[in-house]
């Protein structure tokens, strides 16, 4: 049996200001209070985290919900509502011993219960990323009120980062149980053990969130309230960082032309940190089940046709990398073999000409998620073009995009997924057959079916052995890589800018979305 337990800690993080990189509250002991201003794009569809998994869903709630664990820059687990845990000499069993004298934002006790309902009952039915990992998950138990036994059908080693916030959030029994999950109206006024409550939501304007006055750590938070600002475009959410009205942009909060200038004002700070457990990757749903881009040659036209370097140079200011293939280049899977399809105009054109394209236009579905992202769909669609493709651009905000892709109404659409620190919890999810369901923007929205990759992203999730793994990883990025489900485009670059007063703001592999809890003003 192997016992983890932690030393509780911060830690530090670097900002840069002018160029200086300095140690953020290396000697100053945290200072309680205060209100801190922060931007939110776009506007969330709604709050629940368990139901709606957004981004910016994510950035908000993951301060309302919490999970059994955070994971920090280097994606080793840390306590949250599991307060230490043991795992079995044979992988099967985990063991999660909870906080005591935790409560839900309405005062009720949480329990092991809510942790079995959560993730047996709740997110089996309402997240495909979730349900995918629980497949591997024989039974979930609750000996006591503090305990939880998860026992898995064979060793699983990726299952220990499967308790984020954002993919098995805990949600209440006594609120849910034995109701319609998406239809609940605590839905709307979000119930979490998080640092902070919700309070109030002025639809177009602001979200607040108050601190937990029965918050079950010790002295936190530290801040009095987190204000998210909706602000309607960039050069105005610009404006108020520069005037002073934010203090914080989240990552895609600006234009990234805009971030050098930004970064380089006094009481600046600009950071990476938070994406690692992310890894987020930009890429086109390409519907694979009828119409042209049915026709794997097309896909592969697609491919060629993009200039994703000017995307990532002209529009994404040099931040990120373009994609060669499904696999981040930060997973440790990903097949270093893999050079990626060059912007090659001629190769696309000779692929139409090969599958008879007749010039039947497909529907274009942007990403509503600011400018950024609506002079990427405008440039693919100039490269399309350039190659024959005819293109019809149906743009709509966020939760006409979430509605669309859940009932495959598009033919190409813009998005970008988190790929989670593995494979077997953030990639095989867009590609395996029985990941297809209507009702979800997340899953396997492509409708791409290949019984051998299926085969091989089982094996692999369960298999020990890391040749053998990485062997079966790189056959699946190879036919993957050939079949082209999706079209890939950047590991996207996402830096926040805040305020060099503002200290310990980002402590987790998650960044902002679990942000906020060690977050203080100096003042």
């Amino acid at each position: 049996m192997r016992t983890t337990t932690f030393l509780r800690g911060g830690l530090a993080v670097l900002c840069l200001s002018s160029g200086l990189m300095t140690a953020a509250s290396a000697d100053t002991a945290p200072q309680p209070g205060g209100t801190i201003d922060v931007a939110i794009q776009p506007e969330p569809p709604g709050l629940m985290l368990g139901l709606i998994q957004n981004a910016p869903t994510q950035r908000v709630a993951g301060n309302i919900y919490e999970s059994l664990l955070r994971y920090d820059t280097d994606l080793e687990p840390m306590p949250q509502l599991a307060e230490s845990w043991e795992i079995s000499d044979d992988g099967r069993v985990y063991t999660f011993h909870l906080h005591h004298g935790v409560k839900w934002h309405d005062g009720e006790p949480f329990t092991a219960a809510d942790v079995v309902f959560s993730a047996d009952v709740f997110l089996r039915e309402t997240n495909p990323r979730t349900r995918a990992i629980l497949e591997h998950v024989a039974s979930i138990e609750a000996p006591d009120d503090d305990t939880v036994v998860f026992t898995l059908e064979q060793p699983f080693a990726p299952f220990i980062q499967a308790f984020e916030v954002g993919t098995m959030p805990m949600v209440p029994k006594h609120i849910y149980a034995g109701t319609d999950f998406r239809t609940n109206p605590a839905n709307n006024h979000p119930i979490g053990t998080g640092p902070f409550e919700f309070t109030r939501w002025d639809r177009g304007s602001v979200i607040e969130l108050d601190k937990n006055p029965d918050y079950y750590e010790p002295g936190k938070p530290y801040l009095d309230r987190i204000l998210w600002h909706v602000i309607p475009d960039a050069a105005s959410r610009a404006a108020a960082y520069e005037n002073g009205t934010l203090e914080v942009l989240p990552p895609g909060s600006v234009e990234n032309f805009d971030i050098p200038r930004l970064s380089g004002l006094d009481n600046s700070c600009i950071t990476e940190k938070g994406n690692e457990y992310f890894n987020p990757f930009a890429m086109l749903w390409l519907n694979d089940r009828e119409g042209p881009t049915a026709d794997p040659r097309f896909r592969q036209a697609v491919m060629y046709a993009m200039d994703r370097d000017f995307a990532k140079d002209v529009l994404w200011n040099g931040l990120g990398k373009v994609a060669s293939g499904p696999f981040s280049t930060n997973l440790a899977a990903h097949d270093e073999s893999i050079e990626g399809y060059p912007h090659d105009p001629d190769k696309a054109r000779a692929l139409l000409a090969e599958m008879g394209y007749d010039g039947t236009p497909v529907r274009l579905l942007p990403l509503p998620y600011g400018e950024t992202w609506t002079r990427w769909s405008e440039a693919v669609r100039q490269n399309l073009e350039s190659v024959g493709i005819k293109v019809e651009t149906e743009s709509t905000d966020v939760a006409g995009w979430n509605q669309k892709l859940a009932q495959w109404d598009y033919d190409i659409a813009f998005t970008y997924l988190f790929q989670y620190g593995d494979p077997a919890l953030g990639i095989s999810r867009t590609y395996i057959s029985s990941n297809i369901a209507k009702g979800s923007p997340w899953n396997n929205v492509e409708g791409y079916r290949n019984p051998e990759v299926d085969k091989l992203f089982a094996e692999a999730a369960v298999e020990n052995d890391p040749a053998k793994r990485q062997a079966m990883y790189d056959r699946i990025q190879a036919i993957l890589y050939a079949d082209v489900p999706v079209a890939w485009l950047m590991e996207l670059g996402f830096p926040t800018l805040y305020r060099c007063n503002v200290h310990d703001l980002i402590t987790t592999g998650i960044g902002l979305s679990d942000g906020f809890k060690n977050a203080w003003i100096e003042r």
